[in-house]
C-alpha cells in the first residue's frame, strides 16, 4: 500500500479502485472544510458545494470540458495509467472512479497538469492556477461499494438539477454508455 500526504492523507492499496474528486481553484467556499472520514459526510459536503457554486465555473465551457474529458480517456486508453470505470464533469469539479496502474500522485499530476495548461490556453489565462492542488480520494473496499460510487458519480448532474436522467449529461460516463 502506498501513502502520501499533503493536506489530506492519500492511501492507495494494491489492487483497489479509487474514487477521486478534484475542484477548480477558487471554487470551494472559504468557510468550508472537507471532512473525509466517512462517505455520507463527503456526499453531504459535495451536494452543498454543488448547490452553492462559488468561484469559477470554467467546465461550463464546452471547449474546456472537452479537453478534460479527452484527457481522462487518453490516460485510460492511450497511456494506460488506469482503467476508467466512471466519470463526470460538473461546472466546477470532476469525479472519477479508476482502477489505477500507476501511483495516484502521478495520475493526478498528469491529468490535472495537462488539462490545466490546455484549459488556461483556451481561456487566455497563461500561467494561472486552474485546479486546486489537493484532491479527495477514497479507496473502494468491494464491488458493492464500487457500484454505489458509479451510481453516485453518474447521478451527480441529476442531483445538481442539470438534467433529469444521468444519460442526458454529455460530460459523463453515463452519456458515453449510450
Amino acid at each position: 500500500m502506498s501513502y502520501y500526504e499533503r493536506h489530506l492523507p492519500h492511501w492507495q492499496p494494491e489492487g483497489a479502485s479509487l474514487f477521486i474528486t478534484w475542484r477548480l481553484h477558487g471554487s470551494t467556499p472559504v468557510n468550508s472544510s472537507l471532512i473525509a472520514s466517512d462517505g455520507k459526510k463527503f456526499r453531504d459536503y459535495d451536494q452543498t458545494l454543488i448547490a452553492t457554486a462559488t468561484g469559477p465555473t470554467w467546465l461550463e465551457d464546452e471547449r474546456v470540458a472537452g479537453v478534460v474529458a479527452a484527457a481522462l480517456k487518453v490516460c485510460d486508453d492511450g497511456l494506460k495509467l488506469y482503467r476508467l470505470r466512471a466519470w463526470v464533469l460538473l461546472i466546477n469539479h470532476v469525479h472519477i472512479l479508476i482502477e489505477p496502474n500507476a501511483p495516484l500522485a502521478a495520475i493526478t499530476r498528469r491529468v490535472k497538469g495537462f488539462t490545466a495548461r490546455k484549459a488556461n490556453a483556451i481561456l487566455h489565462r497563461q500561467g494561472k492556477q486552474f485546479w486546486q492542488t489537493e484532491s479527495y480520494d477514497h479507496w473502494i473496499r468491494n464491488e458493492k461499494e464500487a457500484n454505489q460510487v458509479i451510481r453516485y458519480i453518474e447521478n451527480n448532474p441529476v442531483a445538481a438539477g442539470l438534467v433529469d436522467k444521468p444519460e442526458d449529461w454529455p460530460w459523463s460516463s453515463a452519456w458515453s454508455a449510450k
